[in-house]
């Protein structure tokens, strides 16, 4: 099991251990560090920032948001970023929701699938390098030629030659349709609020994507990579309900009323009516309440947490499901050393 560093979004300011936490993960042996974005910090300039002092951990964004960028824009991020890193650098993409796409970016959501296959070709076309880059889609049409074009634009190919054509690309998907997607054109599946009881299920939505004609990946060379909080410790229910509220807040918060990816997920699962008192309860502003209607074996389905031997047996399980990667949340230096001390031994046994 490999482990990445997961540092997400900033909160009203950036958190001020964050370079430690990135040493640490590496010194511990970890795989990766990824970094994240809503609608404030972006994902890229940590990684630039903070990875400039390591040497040897990939660097990766989980996720950034489509409608941020255009793809000749997110192409050429990724090239950057790949040349600073000596090509350990992996592009995590997402389309997000209506309420950011729409609300922040000012960007249309329909059609979610469509626009992220026509994405990720534009990417994939300005990393190969072949020949001048367009692009006739509907969604991001290369050369533009809509309304206010002038008529003068003309395909081009980056100035900067990409150091890797094939550098990975990873989706974050939560859907059937999205994760098959997945498995069809990208390289790997950034999942969050990952379930092993219901790998059966992820695994028929993987091989649709996987049977498809000129699916990109196998299930061999196919990385899924969980996000899941992993704490060693001896009180096991205190770290649960410390961690309720940030699912309180994607079950309630992270969606628009009707169309909410995430609680969608927990639906899924089997926690429909737990998904309607959160939501709730959330909306209406009794956040603390939302959090405390969060049971605890939705939180123990979703992360692992416990003792070294306990974390230890867990990860097997979660590996045994299908996950090559997780993505872990660190609260400081002593928390990486405890996770990578329980995870890596697992590896070595396999092995």
């Amino acid at each position: 099991m490999k482990l990445g560093l997961q540092l997400g979004y900033w909160g009203a300011r950036p958190p001020a251990n964050a370079p430690d936490l990135v040493r640490a993960a590496e010194e511990a042996g970890f795989d990766a560090v990824f970094a994240a974005e809503a609608w404030g910090s972006d994902a890229f300039t940590p990684l630039a920032w903070w990875g400039s002092g390591t040497s040897r951990v990939r660097l990766g964004t989980s996720v950034v948001q489509m409608s941020a960028r255009t793809p000749a824009a997110c192409a050429m991020h990724a090239l950057t970023l790949d040349h600073l890193s000596g090509g350990r650098f992996v592009l995590g993409l997402g389309v997000s929701g209506p309420q950011v796409v729409e609300g922040w970016y000012g960007q249309p959501f329909a059609k979610p699938l469509a626009r992220t296959r026509e994405y990720v070709d534009i990417v994939r076309k300005v990393l190969a390098r072949e020949q001048p880059v367009s692009n006739d889609g509907p969604h991001y049409p290369l050369p533009y030629q809509g309304p206010g074009a002038l008529g003068l634009g003309k395909p081009l190919r980056p100035i900067t030659h990409p150091l890797r054509a094939d550098l990975p690309i990873w989706l974050g998907a939560e859907g059937p349709k999205n994760v098959a997607l997945a498995a069809e054109i990208a390289d790997g599946w950034l999942a969050i609020y990952y379930a092993p009881r219901l790998a059966p299920m992820y695994d028929e939505w993987l091989d649709e994507g996987f049977g498809r004609p000129n699916a990109r990946r196998t299930r061999e060379n196919f990385e899924i990579a969980a996000t899941c909080q992993v704490v060693v410790t001896d009180d096991a229910p205190a770290v649960r309900a410390h961690l309720k509220p940030m699912v309180a807040l994607y079950i309630g918060g992270m969606g628009a009323p009707g169309m909410n990816f995430h609680a969608e997920v927990f639906t899924r699962m089997g926690y429909g009516e737990v998904v309607a008192d959160v939501g709730r309860l959330y909306q209406a502003g009794r956040k603390d309440e939302a959090a405390q209607a969060v049971p605890d074996e939705l939180v123990a389905e979703i992360t692992i947490v416990g003792t070294t031997d306990e974390v230890r047996a867990e990860v097997a399980r979660w590996e045994a499901a299908g996950v090559s990667t997780l993505l872990v949340g660190c609260w400081d230096e002593a928390s990486i050393r405890a996770v990578a001390d329980a995870c890596h031994p697992v590896k070595q046994v396999l092995i």
